[in-house]
């Protein structure tokens, strides 16, 4: 797959279409400057970007909001030009709360429609202004959910016209199955959002969603900041990697732009996570050249099913 800048996108099966590169734009709170996400943002959209995977739990929404909207305002780009990812909170998983959450994520963008929505984890948290419940002991407190119900809530949001396409996150192929295998299904999920890199290449998965028109989504596609709170730390660091760095060599490229190219190639949309302006752009620049066959068997070779993102709630 030989992609230029300018058709880097992969069509999703209810006929939208998704930018194979995009910027994450998760960031803790407590640890993040205040207006640094607005900055990205900008920065990205005038590198090229146009997918921004975003979420209501990284509190910046309102910054990617009004980012977006600055450069509509310089004539940049328009809004169709955008695609924008939202995500639906574990503890928003009872139907009745599903448009009310999209709304307030639509009122806090100040945008009429998100571009993709999804459901961020296959489990829920119980619902309430708490975003990560927890009882006297420090336990997560958790939540029944039927997620057939959760996704009929999704599709009534499509229908609204609320958001153009709709998918999930996290899911493994028996939650997948259930959804689909559903009665009455109306809109199957376009995408699957999970962490994948060369690391942790989901080999299975993939072919699985190929199989059923479904796009992976890789998060954490460079691996992953050594944030031991929720990080794997005792699995190696992603861009160290020898043969990474030795395809590098060879392209003038760094080990980054070889692990984003690599997935790119096989199909794979990758959202890297970056606020530092100058690997914003770095990390565009992985269309001007195509990895070879020989190339793309060695990084799959690298696979050792290391999970950086635990999830471990």
């Amino acid at each position: 797959m030989n992609l230029s800048a300018e058709s880097h996108r992969i069509p999703l099966s209810d006929g939208n279409s998704i930018p194979l590169l995009g910027l994450g734009t998760y960031a803790d709170p407590q640890k993040t400057p205040k207006g640094s996400c607005l900055e990205a943002v900008k920065i990205a959209i005038d590198a090229g970007y146009r997918h921004i995977d975003g979420a209501f739990v990284y509190f910046n929404e309102h910054e990617v909001g009004q980012a977006i909207r600055e450069k509509i305002a310089e004539g940049k780009i328009k809004r169709e030009d955008i695609f924008y990812c939202g995500k639906l909170w574990n503890t928003c998983h009872p139907p009745e709360l599903v448009r009310p959450t999209l709304e307030k994520t639509l009122k806090i963008l100040q945008l009429d429609y998100v571009d993709l929505y999804i459901i961020e984890l296959p489990m829920a948290f119980k619902p309430g202004d708490a975003l990560y419940p927890k009882d006297e002991n420090g336990k997560f407190i958790y939540h029944e959910t039927d997620l057939c119900a959760t996704w009929e809530a999704l599709e009534a949001c499509k229908d609204a016209g609320l958001a153009k396409s709709i998918g999930v996150s996290n899911f493994n192929r028996r939650q997948l199955e259930m959804i689909m295998n559903k009665p009455g299904l109306k809109y199957k999920p376009v995408s699957n959002q999970v962490e994948c890199h060369p690391y942790f290449t989901q080999p299975k998965l993939l072919e699985f969603c190929r199989q059923h028109d479904i796009v992976i989504v890789g998060y954490s596609p460079l691996g992953t900041s050594r944030d031991e709170s929720w990080v794997n730390v005792s699995s190696p660091p992603l861009l160290k990697d020898p043969v990474l760095n030795a395809i590098g060599k060879k392209y003038n490229k760094t080990a980054a732009q070889i692990a984003l190219r690599f997935n790119v190639q096989r199909g794979v949309v990758v959202i890297p996570k970056s606020f530092n302006p100058q690997r914003i752009r770095e990390n565009f620049q992985i269309f001007d050249f195509s990895l070879t066959e020989k190339e793309m068997k060695e990084i799959e070779a690298l696979n050792k099913n290391v999970r950086y993102v635990e999830l471990l709630m």
